[in-house]
């Protein structure tokens, strides 16, 4: 079985997985990613109780029980290079043995959820509702950097490339699945649809302030999409990574979101505090 050495597998001086600073028994089976560090207390304060927290960086970590139910929320901060840090440091500290650095014999699999925040591109997807990310269409480039024969919907993404008022300069997109049993599991109550992932929040998601954006109408270029009557809906900046190296590492994903802005009639939350609160009520119910 092969070692992984030291430059690929970094750890701290205690077995720790170097940025997220875990071990493996730190790490329930149902794990929450968030953005924004703030949020993991929004959701831990739900916990009967608190087992284990730690800090490094962005990466802030609480471990607790909810009404019997294991939980870890983790922060991850914005765009998919931060979630390619989380992935790959969440699957190594579960997987791979600290001590020898060789694979465990029986490998974990993670249910890995996403509850953030996000961007409607359709009018019918108010402010305030609550979208679940059918697929993960990334616009970042982050995944062709890994190997895959088998997940990526080649097909969908050579039928989005065809649009006329695609920029061919910029890097090719990739798209994944949610896990089907969770989105079936939360998207009965929720509006669905593909989440196209941006690697960054103004040009890239078509916001002009002095600069102009090299695709012109992007809302528009994204919304007259269709692909199988599957629609793109909402614009965010993690969920493409998430899926994608979550199918490749064998571990089950779902985005949830509240949407906190509408960029077709340009209305913006009034309260977002009370949108995230909706957001983690709407999934601790359904944990």
């Amino acid at each position: 079985m092969p070692r992984f050495p030291e430059t690929e597998l970094i750890l701290t001086p205690d077995k720790r997985v170097y940025h997220l600073n875990l071990k493996a028994e730190d790490i329930a089976d149902t794990v929450v990613v968030v953005g924004d560090q703030n949020r993991v207390r929004e959701i831990s304060k739900h916990f009967n109780h608190i087992e284990f927290k730690t800090a490094h960086r962005e990466f802030i970590t609480h471990t607790g029980i909810y009404k019997g139910k294991r939980i870890t929320v983790l922060s991850t901060g914005i765009g998919t290079d931060n979630i390619d840090i989380v992935m790959n440091e969440l699957d190594a500290a579960v997987n791979i043995n600290p001590e020898t650095r060789e694979l465990n014999p029986k490998l974990r699999s993670l249910n890995i959820f996403r509850l953030g925040t996000s961007g409607s591109i359709r009018k019918e997807i108010p402010v305030d509702s609550i979208l679940v990310s059918s697929h993960g269409l990334g616009l970042d480039g982050l995944l062709p950097y890994y190997i895959d024969r088998k997940y990526n919907l080649n097909e969908l993404c050579d039928t989005f490339l065809k649009h006329p008022e695609w920029n061919g300069r910029l890097p090719k997109p990739y798209c994944y699945e949610a896990d089907a049993d969770l989105l079936d599991r939360f998207s009965k109550e929720a509006y669905s649809g593909i989440t196209a992932t941006a690697p960054g929040f103004y040009g890239p998601q078509g916001r002009r302030l002095r600069l102009e954006p090299s695709v012109k109408d992007l809302h528009e270029v994204l919304r007259t999409f269709n692909y199988r009557n599957l629609q793109i809906t909402n614009f965010e900046m993690e969920t493409s990574a998430l899926y994608g190296l979550g199918k490749l590492l064998g571990h089950r994903c779902l985005t949830l979101c509240v949407i906190i802005a509408n960029r077709e009639t340009l209305e913006f939350t009034n309260n977002y505090t009370k949108s995230i609160d909706k957001l983690v009520e709407f999934w601790l119910d359904k944990i």
